[in-house]
């Protein structure tokens, strides 16, 4: 790091640190809004309820998921919700050889979890014998083959239309028989998008033995693993035909969310962009991760993901999610301050 991780420094117009950018920023736009429509004593057009929870990361089992499961209550009477992961600008080629265009994409769906945790047994002993159906060989083979499967390629709606938005600004044809190559020309963003075109499945930890010269019983590791909306059943199946025999799986599983795009509140969106960023477009998208919409869609809540940054074109902001040098612009937080501000005093 550059700075300490939990400094919080701000240099050369940036906020450091983990998590500026997931999502103490967000938190950050959120509370100064509040305080701003607190101090100026406005009313707004509907109730607010400004939530912030815990354990987003593990699940939401102990903030959302909680709040949604023994505190329903506190949300009677909302139907729309705005949260993580999306608002945030991305800058294209204009089709007409102008200026560029900044395209602000809106989460209106995001990938379901599966969170598996896998064993092998095989036999034990001491590390100087023969040994045949060792169980860390055993799994490291099934997380290996995992590692290099690709599950089949999907073309979901938000992404469809993500696509035929971006080929509408930039003048290039996107084939919907190849969307793979229209994803690969987006550059850094690729990365983001890419993962919402398939199921994707990361082995995340690995634990076995407890001596170099004792062969352990047991070996067990645990796999994230994100899929597609409608595609559950079959990224199971498909998860356990790779692993293979002799590896035991089971999993905690979140579910997908699907947002409509249309209504009141997508355009009001995209009219406090355009207020604040002329010219600018509003394009939906899907999240290869997950939010604690997980949690709110159970109340019947729809969500959009909607943090509002106007971000410089050279930033790779994919890639500080959860990365070294974490860090958010200044004045991306005081523009998503203002949008926000807008959106909210007129929705």
């Amino acid at each position: 790091w550059s700075v300490h991780p939990f400094s919080g420094e701000v240099r050369d117009g940036y906020v450091w640190g983990r998590g500026a950018v997931d999502m103490k920023g967000a938190v950050a736009i959120m509370l100064a809004v509040a305080r701003r429509l607190r101090r100026e004593g406005a009313i707004p057009p509907r109730d607010l309820i400004f939530a912030f929870v815990a354990d987003e990361e593990a699940g939401g089992w102990h903030g959302a998921r909680w709040l949604v499961d023994n505190r329903p209550d506190l949300f009677e009477g909302a139907t729309e919700a705005i949260g993580e992961v999306g608002g945030f600008s991305v800058t294209l080629g204009s089709a007409t050889g102008g200026e560029d265009v900044r395209a602000y994409l809106v989460q209106t769906a995001e990938k379901g979890s599966m969170w598996l945790r896998l064993a092998a047994r095989g036999r034990g002993g001491h590390g100087s014998m023969l040994h045949d159906g060792n169980a860390i060989a055993t799994l490291a083979a099934a997380v290996a083959r995992l590692d290099v499967h690709r599950f089949p390629l999907v073309l979901t709606e938000p992404i469809r239309a993500l696509l035929t938005g971006i080929a509408d600004i930039t003048g290039i044809p996107f084939d919907e028989a190849d969307p793979q190559s229209a994803v690969d020309r987006l550059g850094p963003l690729a990365r983001l998008i890419g993962a919402a075109l398939r199921d994707t499945a990361n082995v995340t930890l690995f634990d076995a033995g407890y001596r170099s010269n004792v062969v352990p019983v047991t070996a067990h590791a645990t796999v994230d693993g994100r899929f597609l909306p409608g595609r559950e059943e079959a990224f199971g199946r498909e998860l356990v035909e790779v692993l293979g025999p002799g590896v035991r799986a089971a999993w905690d599983t979140l579910p997908p969310v699907r947002t409509d795009v249309d209504g009141a509140l997508m355009a009001a969106i995209a009219a406090a962009i355009e207020a604040e960023d002329p010219g600018a477009r509003v394009l939906p998208y899907l999240l290869a991760a997950g939010t604690d919409a997980k949690s709110f869609q159970r109340l019947g809540i729809r969500h959009l993901g909607f943090t509002p940054l106007r971000l410089p074109p050279e930033l790779d902001f994919s890639a500080l999610f959860h990365g070294v040098d974490e860090r958010v612009p200044v004045a991306a937080l005081e523009f998503g301050t203002r949008v926000l501000d807008r959106l909210l005093r007129t929705c």
